[in-house]
């Protein structure tokens, strides 16, 4: 779906390569992340892949088609959702809505009825008939991923969706992004959020100075930099709570840990997991800031 091979790029008038030699590729029907703070070419790299940036070196194609033969018509077959919405602040949210659909070669006939319902789906049909220049940021997030979807696309590309969203819209997001993995879409999602990435990815990619330090499944990366430990929790006669730490390796025939655990009534067992912002602390050395 996605085949990037030795990337680079370097924007006019600067001395230095914002991307230095890329390689990846995106199956179809994955969801792949790409991680990393800002300012490390996220951005960049998805603006080449849609076709708002040109002058790139080395190969990159979707559909089997390098990018810099695809014109107008791929925009029908990719949905784009970018990190700072940008909608026609005088028109509502169902004239963007339609504006667009009509962009994208829909009539209205066929165009209503998926409009309405997307703009259900992430909550804003009680809305619909308000300019977007008296949305929130939140509500603009979520007009912006509805408009993303409304070609029903092959690809998507998604810039940090939960981005400026409250806990419970952002995980209707989150639901709405499995939903169409579930249907077989492809996904590339640009993100900081080491949450997201989690919870969605089926692959990550570390990103630091336009440079790509590792690539693996979340589970892969948390179990190969985790403690392979257990912390024992308990509550002792006194009410003090008190913690242990046991390998995790043949637990169930550790004297010391058995011993402890008929002590005092446990609390919490569990291991101790390194999370995706841990592993990227250790692969990369950098913040995500």
């Amino acid at each position: 779906m996605i085949h990037v091979d030795q990337l680079y790029y370097r924007y006019p008038g600067q001395h230095h390569d914002t991307l230095k030699g890329l390689s990846f590729q995106v199956a179809p029907g994955e969801m792949f992340g790409f991680l990393g703070p800002s300012g490390s070419g996220k951005s960049t790299t998805q603006k080449l892949l849609i076709g708002l940036l040109h002058g790139h070196r080395g190969n990159a194609q979707l559909f089997n088609k390098d990018i810099a033969q695809w014109r107008a018509d791929i925009y029908r077959r990719i949905g784009v959702g970018f990190e700072l919405p940008n909608h026609y602040s005088k028109l509502t949210a169902l004239e963007n809505m339609h504006l667009f659909a009509s962009l994208y070669g829909l009539s209205k006939s066929q165009a209503t009825p998926r409009i309405q319902q997307l703009l259900a789906d992430t909550g804003l049909s009680d809305q619909a008939h308000l300019r977007t220049e008296e949305f929130s940021k939140g509500m603009k997030m979520r007009l912006n991923f509805a408009r993303a979807l409304l070609p029903n696309p092959d690809l998507l590309f998604l810039d940090e969706p939960t981005s400026g969203l409250d806990p419970v819209n952002a995980s209707n997001i989150r639901n709405m992004i499995r939903q169409h993995k579930e249907q077989g879409k492809t996904i590339f999602l640009t993100t900081h959020n080491m949450y997201d990435a989690d919870e969605l990815c089926d692959r990550v990619a570390f990103m630091v100075d336009g440079e790509l330090k590792k690539i693996d499944a979340p589970r892969q990366m948390k179990k190969q930099f985790g403690e392979s430990t257990v912390t024992l929790e308990q509550r002792n006669d006194a009410g003090q709570l008190i913690s242990a730490d046991f390998p995790l390796q043949q637990l169930a025939d550790n004297p010391a840990f058995l011993q402890q655990l008929a002590r005092y009534p446990v609390e919490t067992l569990h291991s101790k997991e390194a999370s995706l912002e841990d592993v990227f602390i250790k692969v990369t050395g950098a913040q995500l800031t």
